[in-house]
């Protein structure tokens, strides 16, 4: 009678769906009002630099790193582990009349959720626990006008 192969016990992240990038500033937002009948330029610079790293709710029971390979190969898409917003960058955008164009630098994050599940040395698994995680993708500018 064959006997059967053990399972190495481990944790596995599985993504199962993504969402939107969403914007995580760093430093303060800036504003700029224009208060005549014309449209004007209004220019942003940033003034401080801030590192943003992964970020999740729920159990994520691996690190971060292999949690990116994982989004990266099954959503095809860059991520990372954290990303840096660098001081002086700065953007010109238009403001209409009697508007306030505001500005936030930072990091956009992609949003995904999933999953972490142990195997047992028997092979078997246990309970999937859901994770919403967010991951750096790229730096720049959230603009938007009131």
């Amino acid at each position: 009678m064959p006997q059967s192969s053990a399972c190495e016990p481990h944790w596995k992240y599985t993504p199962t769906s993504k969402d939107k990038d969403y914007h995580k500033g760093v430093g303060a937002d800036q504003a700029n009002y224009n208060n005549t009948s014309r449209t004007a330029r209004s220019s942003f610079t940033s003034e401080v630099s801030g590192t943003v790293g992964v970020a999740h709710t729920g159990e994520l029971k691996v690190g971060s790193k292999i949690a990116v390979v994982e989004i990266e190969g099954k959503f095809s898409v860059s991520v990372s582990v954290s990303l840096t917003a660098k001081i002086g960058n700065t953007i010109s955008v238009d403001t209409p009349p009697r508007k306030s164009t505001l500005a936030r630098y930072g990091v956009y994050r992609l949003k995904s959720y999933g999953y972490s599940q142990y195997t047992y040395q028997n092979c078997t698994k246990g309970v999937k626990k859901n994770v919403t995680i967010y991951t750096p993708r790229r730096v720049g500018w959230y603009l938007w006008e009131e």
